[in-house]
């Protein structure tokens, strides 16, 4: 199947359902991912309306949501899962950027130890376990998405293809399905551009191509972080999440055939 779904103006948008799980099968049309939605043109957001989500998760700061407002549709009715937690400290991005010598290691390290904090990061922990619960109750599409749709999103998108099953070359696969080389080519000039505006330094383009593509060591380091404060994937998501077996049951009910 053809997972991509092409918008105008929303980068990164695709379903990541249809794999298969055990003996079982994701739903298709359930499960979209996605970067942000502010420069979502008339015409995405007539797309979106037909996609009759029932629950946007927007795993944005608060600064990314104000600074980029998600465009909505006429009539929309989603629940929207945010926080505004953890928003006193300085944001980590320019934080780096700012101290950064702007090389592929420093934006490799950077990513690395993004993904060792992440998972244990108290909004996240927040809003996964919220995502994890409205998936549980809820009967229409969920949409999850973060400022590029690839760290954050990518996370919680591995755990739900974790609690349903599907097999881990398939999680890895999916997850690395950020890195379409159109969607790289056309980032890199922007993102070296913004760069440069931000800190009067121009990186690489290899150097950029590693700060908005994704490797799988990301997400292993995410997954080892689990591991190392739960004991496993799995205690993460009980002891973390709160995601107990009659939560996994309402879930597998809902999102696989």
């Amino acid at each position: 199947m053809t997972r991509r779904i092409a918008f105008e103006g929303i980068e990164n948008f695709r379903d990541f359902g249809d794999y298969a799980a055990g003996e079982r099968r994701l739903r298709r049309g359930l499960l979209y991912r996605s970067a942000h939605h502010a420069k979502a043109s008339d015409a995405d957001l007539d797309a979106l309306a037909g996609l009759d989500l029932a629950v946007i998760v927007d795993l944005r700061r608060t600064n990314e949501r104000e600074r980029d407002p998600c465009r909505r549709w006429d009539g929309f009715g989603a629940e929207v899962i945010e926080n505004d937690i953890g928003q006193e400290g300085a944001d980590e991005w320019h934080t780096f950027l700012a101290g950064s010598d702007l090389s592929e290691a420093s934006f490799r390290s950077y990513m690395l130890a993004y993904y060792d904090a992440a998972p244990t990061a108290p909004r996240h922990l927040d809003l996964y376990s919220r995502y994890f619960r409205a998936l549980a109750a809820t009967d229409g599409p969920v949409l999850v998405h973060c400022a590029a749709g690839k760290d954050r999103t990518g996370i919680l998108c591995a755990l739900t293809h974790h609690v349903a099953g599907v097999h881990d070359d398939d999680i890895v696969a999916d997850y690395l399905l950020t890195n379409d080389a159109a969607r790289i080519a056309s980032r890199t000039p922007m993102v070296g551009d913004m760069i440069l505006e931000q800190t009067g330094r121009r990186p690489s383009d290899a150097a950029v191509q590693v700060a908005i593509g994704v490797e799988a060591d990301y997400l292993t380091r995410a997954l080892e972080a689990m591991r190392q404060a739960y004991g496993s994937v799995d205690g993460y998501l009980d002891g973390a999440l709160g995601l107990d077996a009659k939560l996994r049951e309402q879930i597998h009910d809902r999102l696989l055939a």
